[in-house]
Formats: structure tokens, sequence, C-alpha cells
């Protein structure tokens, strides 16, 4: 019968919670007195038992106690408790009695390890795909945006780090190598971050293959300084190619569109929109450069905002080109070379691969064709704003 009385067992159970650093004494249940009955009894830790362990795991995993803790609550109970348990006696060989009891007291605990490592992985497991849907439903909620979206977001923010009292920013980079949540690219971007004036305030999501940052902007440094920081571990364009001297994301050619910092939850969606926004006209404008800022491209989002108008002014303005011999293409990009070098006939002809005589011949025929020369500054804004709706409504290939 085993010798543990009632106070041992109590000193037993607050030694092995100082030990752990655990500060729920109820994990343990009634593992003492089980555990004693076991050794006592010779057999096997009961199957109940290791129920009750695996129970014990679930609730650690559910109050955020580290496995390593838990385990080690039960394995100081076990040692401490070897003392107070006198194993059956065996007149005919004492030691043996003590090995037969050493064996069951190591066979119950591994049992008991195994149930409370089970039971806390499963609640493990539980509770991470919990907070991950939280969590996605918390990011879609937040880059929906409106006023209905935006009802109980502050609260909810500061489980994800985030304090959406002050105004915000988003960027979205999209690439070849699509973005999964949690994977090494992407956990290689978010480290990126650290560092940078948003570290303290950001959140790194993934959304329909792109990488998405929403982060505190509360001034334009903050968003130069995350563009900067995630440029420089983003893969090099083509033009700026060469030896980095640290590692980068294997993510392919990529863009990033950034959006204009707004305050409160609704601000983070508008911000969003906008970063989507500045992907899209920057690849129908054809910008050559990766990051796109939706702050450069406010004139764009006011011209596209009346599709049906801008259609009837690139059809009054570029539809003669039409008839031009060799198409309306050589003089569009004609129009865009000369406008690109800010009127010098010089440099856009240079860029064009032409003679100043051959481009200048162009700039005569387009005024001639369409009544609006590109020389005459009263007329060049017209051209030029038709030239860019064209792009946008892709009605040109320039």
């Amino acid at each position: 019968m085993p010798t543990t009385s009632p106070d041992p067992r109590r000193a037993i159970a607050a030694a092995a919670v100082r030990d752990a650093g655990v500060a729920d004494e109820e994990l343990l249940g009634d593992f003492i007195a089980t555990l004693a009955a076991t050794v006592a009894a010779g057999e096997r830790l009961p199957r109940a038992a290791r129920r009750r362990c695996a129970d014990s795991g679930r609730r650690a995993a559910v109050s955020g106690v580290p496995l390593r803790a838990l385990l080690d609550l039960h394995l100081s109970v076990a040692w401490r408790l070897w003392r107070h348990v006198a194993p059956a006696d065996d007149p005919q060989d004492p030691v043996q009695s003590v090995v037969r009891a050493g064996e069951v007291m190591l066979r119950a605990i591994d049992d008991a390890v195994a149930a409370l490592t089970e039971g806390y992985q499963l609640a493990r497991r539980q509770v991470v795909a919990e907070q991950a849907a939280a969590r996605r439903e918390f990011v879609d909620d937040l880059l929906l945006g409106g006023a209905q979206a935006a009802v109980g977001l502050a609260e909810r923010a500061g489980e994800f780090g985030l304090n959406l009292a002050g105004p915000h920013a988003v960027v979205v980079v999209r690439a070849q190598r699509p973005f999964v949540e949690s994977s090494p690219l992407t956990s290689m971007l978010e480290r990126s971050l650290m560092g940078a004036k948003a570290d303290a305030d950001a959140l790194v999501t993934t959304k329909d293959d792109a990488l998405v940052v929403v982060f505190a902007a509360p001034d334009r440094a903050a968003v130069d300084q995350v563009v900067s920081a995630l440029t420089a571990n983003l893969p090099a364009p083509e033009a700026e190619a060469g030896v980095r001297l640290h590692r980068v994301a294997a993510v392919g050619a990529w863009r990033m569109g950034v959006g204009r910092a707004h305050p409160g939850p609704a601000g983070v969606g508008q911000s969003y929109a906008e970063a989507i926004d500045a992907l899209a006209l920057g690849q129908r404008l054809g910008l050559p450069e990766p990051v796109v800022d939706a702050a450069d491209l406010l004139l764009y989002r006011v011209l596209v905002r009346d599709e049906a108008a801008m259609r009837e002014l690139v059809d009054a303005v570029l539809a003669p080109l039409v008839g031009a011999r060799g198409g309306a293409e050589p003089l569009l990009q004609t129009l865009d070379a000369y406008f690109g070098a800010g009127g010098n006939a010089t440099l856009a002809a240079r860029s064009l691969h032409l003679s100043v005589r051959a481009l200048t011949y162009r700039l005569a025929k387009i005024a001639d064709l369409t009544g609006r020369d590109p020389v005459d500054p009263r007329h060049r804004l017209e051209l030029q704003t038709a030239l860019v709706g064209a792009r946008l409504l892709g009605m040109t290939g320039t």
C-alpha cells in the first residue's frame, strides 16, 4: 500500500508547481494519488487516468501553458513521490521488488507523458486553426473597408498588433510566384520590416496570391522606409541587376502598389483599394518602375473615373490618326516620345532612333490630321490627355 499521506501530497504538488513555473495546480488533478496507487498495485496507469492526462494537456494548451512546463510539472511530481511510495514486499528478493516498482513508475510516467503531449498537441492545432481563421476574417473585414466593416475593428485590431487610431497605409506586392500565408518567402519579407518605422505596428498577410502589408504611416518617411525594406529583399529589376550581398526572396518578377495613408479602420480599406488600383494603372500605362505609388497617380485616377467621357475624347482627338499611312501606331509613339521628352524634339528623335527632321515631319502630320499641333501649348494638354486615356482604356499599344 502507498505510504503517501495527504500532507506529503500537498507538499509535492506545491514543489512541483514551483519547479515548473505553472500557476494552475489543477492541471495535476488526481495525478499524485493515481500514480501512487498504480505503483502500489504494480499495474499500468489506468485508461481513465490517461484520459484525464489528455484533458490536462488540452487545458494547458488553451491556457497558453508551454508543453515543457506541463511535462516538467508531472515529472517533478514523479521523482518527489518515489520516496513516499512503498513497493509490494518480496521477502525472497527485496531488491527485485524495488526494481519492479521502478519499472511500474517509469511506465506510468511514460503513459502520462504520451497522453499529456497528445492532448496538448491536438488542442494546440485547434487553437492555431481558430487563430488563423480569426486572423483571416479580421484581415478580410479590414481590407473590405467602409463604415459597416469598420464596426468593432479597432478593438479587434489590438489582438493582431495594430492600433488603428492613427493613419495607416497599405502596400500590395504581386509576383510571378504567389505569396502564401506563413510560407518561408512571406516570413522572410515580414522579417525585413524589422527595424523599419512600422515594425511596432504592422500586419503582414496575404490575399489573392499577393503580399499585403498594413502599417502605421504617421508621415511619408514611414511609407518610404517600408517600401525600401521590402524592395531591398525582392529581386532587382533587370535594369538594376547586380550582385547583392544578402539573400532576396525568390519570387520572380514583381510589382508593388503603394496606397496613401488614411486614418481609422475604414482608411485601411481605402489605402488597400488605392494600392490595387495603382498596380492596375501601372500595368495599363506600361510604367517601367516596379513600385507604383497611388500618390503619383491622382491625375490618372481622375481620368478613368468617367470612362465614357474619356472614350469620347480619345475618339475625337486621336481617331483621325488611324487613316495615316502606316497606321496610327508610329504617330502615337511619336507623341509619347515627344511628351516624355518635355517637348524637346532632339531628345524625342534620339529615343525613337529618328532624325529630328523625321520627327518634325511626324509632328506636322499629327497636326494636319487632328487639327491639334503638339508643338502648340494650347493643344498639347488635349493631345497628351487623349494619349494617356487611350493607354488607360487599352486602345493603344504605346
